[in-house]
């Protein structure tokens, strides 16, 4: 038992601290409760509020909604109840994608981007505001019903008004609108709506489609491409940011050395020749090209090269598209846009030959457009990545995309499970070196792996471990869907009408080392065999040399019946018949042994 405090001095702090509680519990606390949906941070704060939102929860998405639409409402509380979203990760089925496709086919003319709604010099800006988040109201609403009447399921889209209004004034200064889209996939990442706005804002102004990304691409899978733009009658053009900012590169470094002298003459003529050849292997012969514009210019007035263009042949491709009136006299602007990380702030650091925008991985890093000016006649104009709504089947291929980030992904199964789906065994072993369990012999000896599978081999392999001796299939997940977002893991998205399967080349590469190491072992193990077919061992290890060691049942181990050891009593003139280790020929009569040695001691 404790010690009872008593008197007044015990008592006084705790006096002193109930006090001070009872003081507090009338007064207001200086921090807020409201959700940040209901606070009003745009123009009231003298500010843009550019913050991407292209998720939100069911609750986030209400009050979204009622703010846009000014609607005051009051609830009961404990009176409500928030049912969650289905879910939507799980990977699908044969039949249910072949069924999802069929219902988009249906359904693709309902996926338009808001529109502007019309203005001119006497409305007011207010007025303007209140009429953009009228528009931008309703066109929420049709994509809601669409998901819910139709059970379709949409890409998470922009939902922040203030990134839809960057896009509408970049449409309306630019005289050419280019698309950037990624070359391992670019019908998801192509906008048609986009494409039918621009032309509803003014007849003059071209649209036009910049591949980037495509030295991911061979030379065949290029031309398939190009032959379906070209059907489209849809101008696409073949660039690759990356691979040309190396070129450039090493042209500079070697202007650099030649006017220093700091090599002789034949080392510059050889770097010279390795950087024409490696830019080489990502080009078409221009025999190639002119045969294909000669057989395809009776079908319409342009030809879609299949050849990757140089910085200087991507400008001049800028300037030819457009002959019309232009926005500003005496300049030519061209406005980029696209879905986030698909290469637009990369193109124009290439383009610029220094860094005027800041670059990143993850998605949405632009956040306002911005012109920078090539030269006098040519200015480009770089709009922040607008996530456009289309039709997905699962989010997992949004995030193996690179559409969504991948630091903020909450569930990795997914997106690994439909990597695994895409990619074959033999490549992702081949690639990182590891080796996958095989299926038990009650399954399919081809099935692809499961998304555990993989991250346990990977993670060995590495060795992310958790506190628990376990492999970290989280952090595995996330260095792998970057590799396949950065193209180390790489998978194409064909043309429609092509086999998928057909249509990586790449994976080929991976099955031909594998069969290459076979025939390695076979003959390896060939050469071993015969190494030992020789004449020395052959006669020195036969069985019937190993008489000494035989014991058991006749005519095994190189024992035959009246080849074994004789006794002394007999070895003159008999035979030893029956089993060796018997002292008799006898085969009925058991005679022990300490007889017989008895026997020979008298």
């Amino acid at each position: 038992m404790g010690k009872k405090k008593t008197g007044g001095g015990a008592g006084l702090g705790r006096s002193l601290i109930k006090e001070r509680l009872h003081a507090g519990r009338g007064k207001k606390r200086g921090d807020s409760w409201i959700h940040t949906s209901e606070l009003n941070d745009g123009y009231d704060w003298g500010r843009l509020n550019l913050q991407s939102v292209t998720e939100q929860t069911s609750m986030d998405d209400f009050l979204a909604t009622a703010e846009l639409a000014g609607t005051e409402f009051v609830a009961e509380k404990l009176n409500i109840k928030f049912v969650p979203a289905e879910a939507r990760a799980g990977l699908l089925t044969k039949e249910e994608r072949t069924r999802l496709k069929k219902l988009h086919e249906e359904n693709k003319h309902f996926l338009r981007i808001p529109r502007r709604p019309h203005w001119d010099e006497s409305t007011s800006p207010e007025a303007l505001q209140q009429a953009e988040k009228d528009s931008f109201l309703e066109w929420r609403r049709v994509l809601a019903d669409l998901e819910e009447e139709q059970k379709l399921i949409l890409t998470p889209f922009e939902r922040n008004l203030e990134f839809w209004r960057q896009l509408w004034r970049v449409i309306e200064r630019s005289d050419v609108v280019v698309q950037i889209v990624d070359a391992r996939n670019p019908l998801l990442f192509r906008c048609p709506d986009l494409e039918l706005y621009v032309k509803e804002v003014s007849e003059h102004k071209v649209n036009m489609l910049l591949v980037n990304k495509a030295d991911l691409l061979t030379r065949e899978q290029r031309r398939a491409w190009a032959r379906h733009f070209q059907k489209e009658g849809l101008r696409a053009v073949f660039w690759s940011a990356l691979a040309e900012g190396d070129r450039l590169d090493a042209e500079e470094k070697v202007k650099a050395e030649e006017n220093e002298d700091s090599s002789t003459e034949e080392e510059q003529r050889e770097r010279i020749t390795v950087d024409e050849k490696e830019w080489h292997t990502c080009s078409e012969d221009e025999g190639e090209e002119e045969a294909e514009a000669a057989g395809s210019s009776s079908e319409s007035s342009f030809h879609n090269s299949s050849r990757l263009l140089h910085m200087d042949e991507l400008l001049d491709m800028f300037k030819a598209v457009h002959n019309g009136p232009r926005c500003k006299d005496g300049q030519l602007t061209v406005g980029l846009v696209g879905y986030p990380n698909v290469g637009k702030s990369s193109s124009i650091n290439t383009i610029l030959r220094h860094k005027k925008v800041s670059v990143s991985a993850t998605p949405g890093h632009t956040k306002h457009f911005q012109t920078l000016y090539v030269d006098q006649s040519l200015c480009l104009c770089d709009c922040p990545g607008l996530v456009m709504p289309s039709f997905v089947s699962t989010k997992a291929e949004m995030i193996c995309s690179g559409i969504l980030p991948i630091d903020q992904m909450r569930d990795h199964v997914p997106a690994i499970a439909h990597i695994c789906q895409l990619i074959p065994r033999h490549v992702l072993e081949g690639t990182y070196g590891i080796n996958i369990i095989r299926p038990r012999e009650d399954e399919d000896p081809d099935r692809n792996p499961t998304s555990e599978e993989m991250l346990m081999a990977y993670g060995y392999m590495r060795g992310f471990m958790t506190s628990h001796g376990q492999p970290d299939q989280s952090r595995s997940a996330r260095y792998i869907l970057k590799d396949y977002v950065s193209g180390k893991l790489l998978y194409c998205h064909p043309p429609p009408k092509i086999n998928a399967e057909d249509f990586q080349p790449q994976h080929n590469n991976f099955l031909n080392r594998d069969v290459d190491n076979c025939d390695l072992s076979a003959t390896t193990n060939k050469h071993k065999i015969k190494r030992i077919e020789n004449v020395v061992d052959k006669n020195f290890f036969h069985q019937a040399n190993v008489r000494a060691l035989s014991k058991g049942v006749q005519s095994v181990m190189g024992y035959k019946p009246g080849s074994g050891p004789v006794g002394p009593e007999k070895a003159g003139s008999e035979t030893v018949v029956g089993k060796p280790w018997k002292k008799h020929g006898n085969r009925n009569k058991k005679e022990k042994v300490r007889r017989l040695n008895s026997h020979l001691d008298a």
